[in-house]
This record gives structure tokens, C-alpha cells and sequence, in this order.
């Protein structure tokens, strides 16, 4: 599917000649299935294997961190840095960092990169002026953006990638976002839609709890819809092979954990619904071999994994476990609860699940509670979960709650899509 005239002038700007290449050959109609030699090439592939021609003549500064790998495992900074045709300068870390050594709610700081030389910028919690501040004193013209996203709205990285362009457009900067996979398909969005009164960096804007996008699709959308009264000059290089049916392991990519407790594309499967636990006062898994696979708390026995079942919720079935976190909630104490089995990922709706695991949760303990900050209602985007649920609403009428919005934000989306 090439890039529409709408979506390029959405974008804020004309796509390069690279993107431009990319788009028309972006289909995958003919590619050969899974296992038997259809391999997904990434932004950064198309970018390398174009000479990268995109950012000839411009500093290249990139927002990054250990994702940003090539199908041979090197990461593109490695690999950019000594080649003659690109002037790369700069690295910008997000929450977790640009090498990946801080836990969750952390970064790097500021400092030189040691395989490299490169000055590495913090842009964890800094947006509007102070980051575009931070741009223009790298001395970049061009922030390329390179992370593998999660699938859910609450994954930070899409607003680490939303709060650069922002700062970009502030400070003339150019932008340009390399494509990689959803790992979880890009076949539907899911769950309730933001509501920007609760804006937070676990959701800035209006987007569905799954969102069904690429990055790249999401910066054609941040750019037209919410930074319209400042777009950023804005290219996407897209991806090709990659199909919007494709789950991470039939892209031939190798999976690098895009963040400590994101340990395998399985993790990103459950997140966007099993994250809520968050939210509450039960383990959501961090501290095991399992997060978001693994769920509980003291006091909680079989009857959670049964009421679970009795749902009825396609794809999936839960098993009574018991488990000791290393650290977060919990840490050191044998806790009781569920692991989630996904038996039918063509057919399980992550959201749905979490909603169902919550509900029956606070039916069959009573020691349930949310996070006294109501953190559930920042990880849903409205109050209406928490409230319903306390109110005694079942999983349907949860989930029926949100349709009308969600189907508005399908609309929406709809126009940004690329493959």
C-alpha cells in the first residue's frame, strides 16, 4: 500500500525520496509465508541499504536504545557511527536508557557513549522546551527516531516518540521514523480510548488502549491530529514484508526485551491488558521470569483462576499459580494467583482479558484494591473502569462502555495506516 497524498500532507511535509521508494514497494502480496524465506526488513534496513541517502548533507542525531538492532544483531549506532556516509553525532536515551541499564521509572543521564565516543542525551520525563533545548544544543539537524514499540498505549516509548517531534517542530528540526513491527499484529485497535484529561506519559492523547499502529503510523497521526498547529517536517521510512496480520515471530526479526520486564514478544501479548494490574494492589508479574503472565497476591487462592475460566474468554485459560517476586510488589513473599496461558492468539483480545481478570478478582478476594493514586484510571484514560467495576459491572458491560469511542478512534486511524 503506497502513502497517500492526504497522509503525506498530513505529515507535515513531502516523504524523501527513500520513503517515497519505500512506500510503493511496501506490499507483501506476494512474499512468501512465514518459515519458508519472507523476512521483514525494517526502516533501518531500507534506510542502510539506500546509502542513507535520506540524511545526506544533515547531522543525524537518534533516539534509540538496545531495540534498535539490525536482523544481525549489531545495534545501528555501532553500526552507523564509522560509516563515511552518515554524520551521526548524537544518541538520545529514553526511560530505560539508550544501552538499557536502568529499570523502569529510570534513564542513563547524560554521558559519553563507550563503544562510540557519541554524546548520549537524556529524554526521559523532558518535553516542550527543555528537550527541544536539548536538540538544539546537540548540534543536530535531523532526530531519527528507532525504537520497537509494545502495542500498548501505556508503553512509553510512542510518547517519548510524540514528545521528540513535538520538540523537534520547536526546534526546526527535522524528524525521521524508521519502521519496525507491532509485535502483537496491527489487525484492530482495542480497549477504551484516552481521555486527554487524563494525559500523563503512560497516555498523552487520544489513542485506544491497543492501538494497532506501527510507530511510523503513529507519528503520521500525532503529526496531522494533535501537533497540527506545529506539525514537524516529518519523513517515514516504512518497513516492507511486513503484513498487518503478522505476530513478531513470523517476522524472521530477532526479539530484543524492549524494556527489563518485557523479556519476549509473549510478554507483549498479555501487556496491554494485564498492565491494569498495575493499578491495584496485586503483583502484575515484575520479579519473575513472567511478568504479566503471572498475577497475585497473599491470600488468593484457586478461586481466581476459576472464576477466570468461567468467563468463557477466547484464546486463553488460566492456571492457579504461586510465585515469589525478586523485587517490586511483594518482593521475597510467596503470593497466589493466575498465569495466563494463551492457547489462540488469533482469537484472544488482551483487553477483554484484563478487564475479566479484574473483575473476577475483586469478586473473589477481598483483600482486592486499587492503587490509592487511582493509577487504574492514568492506565485506562477515564474513570469509567475503576468505577464500574466497583459498582459491580460485569466484564461485558466494561467492555461495552468504551465502544462508541473506540469506534471513533477506528475511523480515525484508519487514515494513517500504511501496509
Amino acid at each position: 500500500m503506497s502513502l497517500s497524498r492526504r497522509g503525506l500532507l498530513a505529515a507535515g511535509g513531502a516523504v524523501g525520496a527513500l520513503a517515497a521508494t519505500a512506500a510503493g514497494a511496501g506490499t507483501a502480496t506476494a512474499s512468501p509465508a512465514p518459515g519458508k524465506g519472507r523476512k521483514v526488513r525494517t526502516g533501518f534496513d531500507r534506510l542502510a541499504a539506500d546509502g542513507y541517502a535520506l540524511l545526506k548533507g544533515q547531522k543525524a542525531g537518534i533516539v534509540t536504545n538496545p531495540t534498535g538492532i539490525t536482523s544481525d544483531v549489531r545495534h545501528i549506532v555501532d553500526v552507523m557511527h564509522p560509516d563515511d556516509r552518515v554524520d551521526l553525532i548524537a544518541v538520545f536515551g529514553p526511560e530505560h536508557g539508550f544501552r538499557g541499564t536502568a529499570q523502569a521509572g529510570g534513564s542513563e543521564g547524560r554521558y559519553d557513549d563507550p563503544a562510540t565516543g557519541l554524546p548520549v542525551y537524556d529524554t526521559y520525563l523532558k518535553s516542550g522546551q527543555p528537550l527541544a533545548d536539548v536538540f538544539t544544543a546537540s548540534g543536530v539537524d535531523t532526530v531519527v527516531f528507532d525504537i520497537q514499540d509494545a502495542g500498548a498505549r501505556f508503553y512509553t516509548y510512542i510518547w517519548t516518540l510524540y514528545d521528540c517531534m513535538e520538540a523537534a517542530a520547536l526546534a526546526g528540526k527535522r524528524f525521521v521514523v524508521l519502521d519496525r513491527p507491532n509485535p502483537v499484529t496491527g489487525r484492530a485497535a482495542l480497549g477504551p480510548v484516552l481521555d486527554p484529561a487524563f494525559g500523563t506519559f503512560v497516555g498523552r492523547r487520544e489513542i485506544a488502549q491497543a492501538h494497532g499502529m506501527t510507530v511510523a503510523e503513529l507519528a503520521l497521526l500525532f503529526n496531522a491530529r494533535f501537533l497540527a498547529e506545529r506539525p514537524v517536517d516529518l519523513r517515514v521510512v516504512k518497513m516492507s514484508g511486513w503484513k498487518r496480520t503478522d505476530f513478531f515471530d513470523t517476522t524472521g526479526l530477532p526479539w530484543v526485551p524492549p524494556s527489563p520486564n518485557m523479556p519476549t514478544a509473549d510478554t507483549a501479548l498479555v501487556y496491554s491488558g494485564t498492565c491494569l494490574f498495575e493499578g491495584t494492589n496485586l503483583s502484575e508479574g515484575r520479579g519473575t521470569t513472567r511478568p504479566f503472565e503471572l498475577l497475585g497476591a497473599e491470600g488468593i487462592d484457586h478461586r481466581w483462576a476459576d472464576a477466570a475460566n468461567a468467563l468463557g474468554l477466547p484464546g486463553v485459560a488460566f492456571r492457579e499459580a504461586y510465585f515469589a517476586p525478586t523485587f517490586s510488589k511483594f518482593q521475597g513473599k510467596t503470593v497466589g494467583g493466575v498465569q495466563l496461558h494463551v492457547q489462540d492468539r488469533e482469537v484472544f483480545d488482551p483487553v477483554r482479558t484484563g478487564i475479566g481478570l479484574l473483575v473476577t478478582a475483586k469478586r473473589t478476594w477481598d483483600g482486592f484494591a486499587w492503587r490509592p493514586d487511582n493509577w487504574i484510571d492514568k492506565l485506562t484514560g477515564n474513570t469509567r473502569v475503576r468505577t464500574m467495576i466497583d459498582a459491580g459491572a460485569d466484564t461485558d458491560e466494561v467492555v461495552g462502555a468504551w465502544s462508541a469511542d473506540l469506534a471513533a478512534f477506528r475511523a480515525v486511524r484508519e487514515r494513517y495506516l500504511q501496509y
